[in-house]
């Protein structure tokens, strides 16, 4: 039953996909997200596809089940992630008052191309990891539902999601965020109200919940958080993509209403992985085995089917920003329909062949690219808030301390890490490696500045 309604529903969501991407595909509004007629997109049609866009499956999971292991406070941490839209949104409009029309410009007439090289492999990596951690999240639930490997549920969503995707480019990821939004919040909603009237469901349980493994690391990240929340905006190509498509009002208005509609999304998906933890059950397969035995078919479907939207959401935004940044930021394509396809098929490509390597830790991705973003933090307060030149050094100093540290989590447990990294949990760990990135950079940054 829950398999023939999986198989259904996907089904009905990729010719729903195809029938609203345009009929028409240009290359302005390939890359630029432009109608037909070169209008920009209305303000709705911006906030729902800023929040499809990051409400993504690996999101969802990540909320769960750090509700699951920390309760409310894991949970809280991960949404807090989500003040990135007014972070976002405040960065755009200071980039957009100087004239810039990206962050790359803002970036290339201050450091050059050196600059926007660092900048262009960070954000680089990050598409890369949001096309493979969206293909994880369908391989994990065709393993729980039809077993197996997942490995052909993988294949499947990624020809069909690049279908679509590569017809229209970011036109095409607009127009069918729209719907798959609003099927996603038919879906959870439904799953979410069967959920709170539940007869062992206690709304002040949940919101107290220690979790499985106590709070403790809960708030540890929700630091972690604070600490990133003003770069990881600035370093996501698929929201500042559309910081600079509409005019600046409703611009401003999308970040906004993105940020409260996103947020109680998140909170909402984590309270299924909190209740997870309040009735004692057993952890499996990323809390999609857990559900299964948790809820009714229909309950476990709907929640299956809201992973499944978001993750096809997130992938034709991602490719459709990996165009953008090859052919018009790298210019390492030509600007065409075609030149933009290939991006596309060559990003799928490479995140379908990272699905086979083995790590399933969802919230690493996070973590690591959060970290490698934070040498923006120093730049963007010190160069765009506090209207300093910045030396290029600076600017390098703050870079590479960045990615050393992204590449000091990620490698934590090699000898040459753990010998100087303090002992404790892993997240005790981020949250060193995060606060000496930031004092490095902020320190390299302010050395090397001066009055514009």
């Amino acid at each position: 039953m829950q398999t023939t309604i999986l198989i259904a529903v996907f089904a009905a969501l990729v010719v729903a996909s195809v029938l609203a991407a345009p009929r028409r595909a240009s290359v302005d509004g390939f890359f630029s997200g432009r109608g037909a007629n070169g209008q920009a997109p209305a303000l709705w049609v911006l906030v729902l596809s800023q929040v499809t866009t990051w409400i993504f499956a690996r999101s969802l999971m990540n909320a769960a089940i750090l509700g699951y292991y920390y309760g409310s406070a894991g949970t809280l941490a991960y949404a807090a992630y989500y003040g990135s839209f007014l972070t976002g949104g405040f960065i755009v409009a200071r980039l957009r008052e100087g004239g810039a029309v990206s962050v790359q410009d803002w970036l290339q007439a201050r450091f050059g191309a050196l600059g926007t090289t660092c900048y262009n492999a960070v954000i680089g990596l990050r598409l890369l990891s949001e096309v493979f951690a969206n293909l994880l999240i369908v391989g994990l639930i065709a393993s729980a539902v039809l077993g197996g490997s997942g490995t052909l549920a993988v294949v499947v969503v990624a020809i069909l999601g690049l279908g679509y995707s590569a017809w229209g480019g970011l036109s095409a990821a607009l127009r069918t965020d729209v719907v798959q939004m609003l099927l996603f919040l038919v879906a959870f909603g439904a799953a979410f109200l069967s959920l709170i009237l539940s007869p062992g469901f206690d709304a002040v349980a949940v919101v107290t919940a220690p979790g499985a493994s106590g709070p403790y690391n809960g708030w540890i990240l929700l630091v972690v958080a604070g600490l990133q929340v003003f770069s990881y905006p600035a370093h996501d190509p698929v929201m500042m993509d559309r910081g600079f498509i509409a005019d600046r009002d409703t611009t401003k208005r999308s970040f906004v209403h993105a940020f409260w509609l996103s947020t109680l999304c998140i909170l909402a998906f984590g309270a299924f992985g909190i209740q997870a933890s309040l009735v004692g059950a057993e952890y499996q397969n990323e809390l999609i085995g857990t559900w299964a035995q948790m809820f009714p078919p229909w309950v476990f479907a709907l929640l299956m089917v809201s992973l499944i939207v978001s993750a096809l959401s997130t992938l034709d935004s991602a490719l459709a920003s990996s165009a953008r940044l090859v052919v018009e930021e790298l210019k390492l394509a030509p600007r065409s329909l075609l030149g933009g396809r290939v991006v596309m098929v060559v990003f799928m490509a490479l995140g379908a062949a990272l699905t086979l390597w083995g790590n399933k830790t969802l919230f690493d991705a996070v973590a690591v690219s959060g970290t490698a973003s934070m040498f923006l933090t120093p730049v963007l307060v010190v160069g765009l808030v506090m209207g300093r030149k910045i030396a290029l050094w600076s600017y390098l100093v703050a870079f590479g301390a960045a990615i050393f540290g992204a590449l000091a989590y990620f490698g934590r447990s090699w000898p040459s890490f753990a010998a100087v990294l303090p002992e404790g949990h892993k997240y005790e760990q981020l949250l060193v490696i995060c606060v000496l990135v930031l004092v490095v950079g902020f320190v390299a940054v302010l050395a090397g500045a001066r009055k514009g």
